[in-house]
């Protein structure tokens, strides 16, 4: 069988399971949220100290959360972290290396349709409602950015809202330039990003440097989380896993288009007018076919 895109991270589970934890236990897990992986991969000692609680504690909510016991915990961090860094090759050897009982065509369609549906099942909804309020709010700048293989999500997504409200801005893919796009970037700006493994580190000092700057993060990243999440006010997790050596970002676009819908929807008196002085631009230039 391949491996499961519905496995949860332990970030996931201690996220699920928090109204769960007793006082302590939530203190420390939410130091371990807060430096996330790394904080559960130090001594039992250390993380304990760091929380400010006892070590039996650290046994006890590592049991809670499902494992046998701290090293089993620290065992599925590890291996989220070598997932995170996993590159193309390793990935493609994985996959070939499982049995293949169906048609390569239908083995990508039920992996995406189950990262699909944890995505969803996942998905704030209060936090989709809070940045279609966000996106709707035409005096708020836009500013779209994404990486080497999402670059594609941040054109979609910025090909869309150009259309239906103004004040919106990709990043080009020369980073040396972004610092000007910076200057603009204050607390009615939106810096929408887009960052799946392997993380990009430019990705990261954009985003850093918008959040001192006052500026509003939107992040949508993998199921692991980009380390953009520390300065993110919205994060989007997407599961990202499929029979390929290179990560889907299909669950993704589900949501771009979804917002993109929801945004049109909230303001569409303006975005109505937009379109069809839009179209009355093509029409005179053109640009597509007419059957008349």
């Amino acid at each position: 069988m391949p491996p499961t895109a519905a496995k949860k991270t332990v970030k996931q589970t201690i996220q699920d399971c928090l109204g769960d934890l007793t006082r302590s236990e939530q203190q420390l897990a939410h130091v371990l949220l807060q430096d996330y992986p790394m904080a559960g991969l130090q001594s039992v000692t250390k993380f304990a100290s760091a929380a400010g609680v006892s070590t039996p504690t650290v046994i006890r909510m590592a049991r809670k959360l499902g494992f046998d016991g701290f090293p089993h915990l620290q065992d599925a961090l590890r291996d989220e972290v070598a997932a995170q860094i996993k590159r193309p090759i390793s990935k493609h050897e994985d996959w070939h290396t499982q049995e293949a009982d169906s048609h390569p065509l239908n083995r990508f369609a039920e992996s995406v349709a189950e990262n699909i549906h944890y995505t969803l099942e996942r998905l704030d909804r209060t936090q989709f409602d809070a940045v279609v309020e966000q996106l709707a709010d035409q005096k708020r700048r836009v500013y779209v950015a994404g990486g080497r293989i999402t670059r594609s999500n941040a054109d979609y997504l910025f090909n869309h809202l150009q259309i239906i409200r103004p004040n919106v801005t990709q990043l080009g893919g020369f980073e040396n330039v972004w610092p000007q796009y910076l200057l603009d970037m204050d607390e009615n700006a939106i810096l929408i990003i887009f960052d799946i493994r392997r993380y990009e580190s430019s990705i990261l000092r954009l985003a850093t440097l918008a959040h001192e700057r006052g500026c509003r993060i939107v992040l949508f990243t993998d199921q692991w989380g980009s380390p953009v999440t520390k300065v993110a006010d919205y994060v989007f997790h997407a599961l990202v896993e499929v029979p390929s050596s290179w990560d889907s970002t299909i669950a993704i676009m589900l949501i771009l288009e979804a917002l993109i819908a929801e945004v049109q929807r909230s303001e569409w008196d303006q975005s109505r007018k937009r379109i069809e002085e839009l179209d009355a631009m093509f029409s005179t230039t053109r640009l597509f076919r007419t059957f008349e």
